[in-house]
C-alpha cells in the first residue's frame, strides 16, 4: 500500500498549470490525457486497496470484539470461582484471561494501524478524485481553445488567399472573393461570441467542481462520506 500511496501523492501534487502550459506549447492535449490515464489507473488500484483494507478493518475489529467478550466472561468467572472457594479454577481462569487479554491488545494495536492506513487511503482517494475532476475540466477548456486556434489559423490562410483574389484584375472573381470574405468575417465574429460564452460556462463548471471537492472533504471530516 505504501508504494501505491507514493504514486498517488505524486499525482496529487502534480502542477496542473505546468501540464496545461506543456499542452499549449505542444499544441496538443496528449500530455494531459496521459496524466488522466495515470490518475484513472491509480484510482482503480486505490479503490481496490480501500475495499481490501476496509474489509481487514472489519475482520480485525470483529475478532478483537470477540476476544474482548471472552475476556469479560473470564473476568466474571474468576469472581464466581473465588466466591465459591474454587482457587484452582480461579488460577486457571486468570491465566486464560491473561492470554486472552494479550490477544485483545494485539488485535487492538493491529486495528489502530489498519484504521490509520484506511483513513490515509480514503483521504488520498478524495484528493485524487478532486484532482481528476479539475484536470478534466481544464482539458475540455484547453481543447476548445486549441480548436478555436486551429480554426483561426485556417481562417487567416483563407483570408490571405481571398486578399490575393480581391486584388486580381478580374472584377467578377474579386466580387465573389469579397462576398466570401464578408461571410468569413461574420462567422469569425460569431465564433468569438460563442467562445466567450463557452469560457463563461467552463468557469462555472470549474467553480462547481471546486465546490464539490470542498463538500466531499467536509463530508469526510464529518463522517458522512460513503465508504
Amino acid at each position: 500500500m505504501a508504494s501505491l500511496l507514493e504514486k498517488v501523492n505524486i499525482l496529487i501534487k502534480a502542477n496542473l498549470h505546468y501540464l496545461v502550459d506543456q499542452a499549449l506549447r505542444s499544441n496538443s492535449v496528449a500530455v494531459i490525457n496521459q496524466y488522466i490515464r495515470e490518475v484513472e489507473n491509480n484510482l482503480e488500484a486505490l479503490n481496490d486497496a480501500v475495499a481490501t483494507v476496509g474489509g481487514q478493518v472489519k475482520t480485525i475489529r470483529r475478532k478483537r470484539d470477540e476476544y474482548q467478550a471472552k475476556a469479560a466472561e473470564l473476568d466474571r468467572n474468576i469472581d464466581i470461582f473465588l466466591r465459591e472457594g474454587q482457587e484452582s479454577l480461579a488460577v486457571a481462569a486468570q491465566a486464560k484471561l491473561n492470554s486472552t487479554q494479550r490477544t485483545v491488545d494485539a488485535y487492538s494495536e493491529q486495528l489502530a494501524s489498519l484504521e490509520r492506513e484506511y483513513q490515509s487511503l480514503l483521504d488520498a482517494k478524495v484528493k485524487l478524485e478532486a484532482k481528476l475532476a479539475t484536470i478534466k475540466q481544464e482539458r475540455e477548456e484547453l481543447q476548445a481553445l486549441l480548436d478555436l486556434a486551429k480554426a483561426k489559423e485556417i481562417s487567416v490562410r483563407t483570408i490571405k488567399s481571398l486578399d490575393d483574389l480581391v486584388g486580381s484584375r478580374d472584377q467578377d472573381v474579386a466580387r465573389i472573393a469579397e462576398s466570401i470574405r464578408s461571410r468569413l468575417d461574420r462567422a469569425s465574429a460569431e465564433s468569438e461570441m460563442l467562445a466567450a460564452n463557452l469560457d463563461k460556462q467552463m468557469d462555472e463548471v470549474l467553480e462547481r467542481s471546486a465546490i464539490d471537492a470542498q463538500l466531499a472533504e467536509r463530508k469526510r471530516r464529518l463522517g458522512l462520506a460513503e465508504g
